[in-house]
């Protein structure tokens, strides 16, 4: 392909993907919100010292003055150093638990879907007995468990421990889309041509499915960071880092409500507002990419 033709291909691709984000403006609107978010907390760590989160690194109680611009929680900690750096805490524990989870329910669901058999039994069974297990009572043990209080959960032993569960409703979404996907014409004149099952699963398969793989690993961050955020209110977090969920739980065990101290609870709850609709936004923009159905249709 020639200079003068690859310029005329991204060019095409420029404009078909206006074009997609035209159609479906929640796309846009969502990545601005989400990015918006996380460079708040990446641009502000340069002028918020993490030692601000510590308890009595300031006066306990100030509202938001000089100095203070989100003011101080009961115990002395910089609302402002808490915010912009338990906002990014809480999205690399959805980040981190969601790659895991879709990672490891994939690979089943590949597995199962494409080669069948006694294969896709074992691991079908398997989902089948762990989408039983109630998820919240599951982490709540194993959190309950792992933490101590001379060696406090971090937080990303709290994404590993929600990632242990992730995986099982993508195994399975994604075992009924390679079911469907490996009686297609160009699956079996890949394997005709000589090519190995996993060149097949990795070049025609994979590609093909990646926008729906795309979808569900926004919707699994969705899912880990409300997971994380839910263990956190209840004392079961990390101890010792500002993430969102663990600044609730301490607003609720200062009782900030009943003490209108307003600039300690809108800030977590504000933040977490926006991370879970610039997802929401974000999945929603990308469903006609993900869904056939929905692709034909334009």
């Amino acid at each position: 392909m020639s200079r003068a033709q690859e310029w005329g291909s991204g060019r095409a691709q420029l404009r078909s993907a206006i074009a997609y984000m035209r159609r479906n403006p929640s796309l846009p609107v969502g990545i601005v919100m989400l990015i918006g978010l996380i460079g708040f907390s990446l641009i502000g760590s340069l002028f918020a010292d993490l030692g601000d989160t510590r308890v009595m690194s300031a006066m306990h109680s100030r509202p938001p003055g000089e100095g203070l611009p989100f003011g101080t929680d009961r115990q002395g900690r910089d609302l402002f150093a808490v915010m912009v750096h338990g906002t990014w805490l809480t999205v690399r524990v959805g980040l981190i638990a969601g790659a895991v989870g879709i990672f490891i329910g994939a690979s089943l669901g590949f597995l199962a879907g494409y080669f069948g058999g006694l294969v896709d039994n074992v691991i079908n069974w398997s989902v089948d007995v762990l989408l039983t297990v109630p998820a919240m009572l599951f982490l709540v043990v194993i959190a309950t468990n792992i933490s101590t209080p001379t060696e406090p959960i971090s937080s990303t032993t709290m994404a590993v421990i929600i990632a242990a569960l992730a995986w099982r409703r993508p195994t399975r979404q994604i075992r009924s889309q390679v079911l469907v996907m490996r009686s297609a014409g160009y699956v079996q004149s890949a394997r005709l041509s000589g090519m190995s099952n996993l060149e097949v699963i990795f070049a025609e398969m994979v590609p093909n499915l990646l926008p729906y793989l795309v979808a569900s690993f926004v919707t699994a961050v969705s899912a880990a960071v409300l997971a994380s955020v839910g263990l956190e209110a209840m004392g079961l977090g990390p101890q010792t880092e500002p993430t969102l969920g663990q600044t609730i739980y301490w607003m609720i065990q200062s009782s900030a409500f009943m003490l209108g101290m307003w600039w300690w609870i809108l800030p977590p709850i504000l933040a977490l507002v926006i991370l879970f609709v610039s997802l929401y936004l974000i999945n929603t923009g990308i469903d006609e990419f993900s869904n056939p159905r929905l692709r034909r249709r334009v």
